[in-house]
């Protein structure tokens, strides 16, 4: 969420929402997003936002785009996918156009599509958009740190995998549903990574960053029980730990930290000067693994929810 609270009328304001959008105005709403990433530092929408974009219509997907006159000033989209939990948002206002109540225009349709039951990310929690979510009437509850360490003179003890674990690529074509299944099981109690589809796998495998000698799988007596999927960021000089798991009834064993050593040698190898990471601020057990590891706090994204 990157936006204002002015209350100044703007009445050559309109919104429209769609349930997809068309090439052109996918092609608009990426380039207000990378414009608002130049201005505030970090993408103002998730890696998972993005990819919604394109593609046409999915399941409890909507994409708010605001205009003023002819010009999109801004954009929100609102996921309402998780049988649980309240539908969750993102929102960005064009940075030459903030100022305006845009933000908070967005905000209140986001509010009444979803029945005033709302979570929102704000990306990097920058006091503007904190401040939204208060004009707003969100509270805070959940803080999602991106950490970093430098990969330049890596130095880590060698990993060491359990008895009978050896560990290989991923292959595209082979791997797609074994990898779902282990990823569901891993992260069941998480709210976004536990529940990715085959068309979301799938839209990840056709991004240009895709690598598959990166994507490390961790078996045992033939089956898949953990994994460690890095990222590159090339233009950025940042490898990511992107997301490692662990199968329940594997976990405890050391897998987690030999499989993240792995991948950080990997990265390393890419000539890659740094590594980041994103997890959750309390899951204390995987911020105390990571911090053992060098990592330290670079940024903080936070999410504001509805009263329940």
């Amino acid at each position: 969420m990157s936006s204002d609270d002015s209350v100044r009328s703007f009445p050559a304001r309109s919104l429209q929402t769609h349930t997809a959008l068309t090439p052109d105005q996918a092609e608009a709403v990426l380039a207000l997003l990378a414009e608002a990433a130049r201005a505030d530092g970090q993408q103002p929408v998730s890696e998972q936002g993005r990819l919604q974009l394109r593609g046409g219509a999915r399941p409890g997907v909507s994409h708010l785009l605001l205009y003023a006159g002819d010009e999109l000033v801004g954009y929100a989209q609102l996921e309402d996918t998780d049988p649980v939990e309240a539908p969750a948002a993102e929102l960005v206002v064009r940075p030459s156009h903030r100022g305006h109540g845009h933000g908070r225009a967005l905000g209140t349709a986001l509010l009444a599509a979803s029945g005033k039951r709302l979570r929102i990310w704000a990306h990097g929690g920058h006091p503007a958009a904190r401040h939204l979510a208060q004009v707003l009437g969100l509270t805070l509850f959940r803080e999602l740190r991106q950490m970093r360490r430098p990969l330049t003179g890596l130095d880590l003890p060698d990993p060491v995998l359990p008895q009978g674990v050896t560990v290989r690529a991923f292959e595209p074509g082979r791997d797609e549903e074994a990898w779902l299944a282990v990823n569901a099981a891993a992260f069941a109690h998480h709210p976004e990574q536990g529940s990715l589809t085959r068309r979301d796998l799938d839209d990840r495998e056709s991004e240009a960053w895709f690598d598959p000698a990166g994507f490390f799988l961790a078996e045992q007596d033939g089956e898949l029980i953990g994994f460690h999927w890095t990222k590159t960021h090339a233009e950025e000089g940042l490898g990511e730990v992107y997301v490692v798991g662990v199968r329940p009834g594997s976990q405890g064993g050391g897998l987690g930290k030999a499989l993240t050593t792995i991948g950080l040698r990997h990265l390393a190898g890419r000539g890659l000067p740094t590594a980041m990471l994103y997890v959750d601020a309390d899951n204390k057990a995987a911020v105390s693994v990571y911090e053992r590891l060098g990592f330290t706090t670079h940024e903080t994204d936070l999410m504001y929810r509805t009263e329940t």
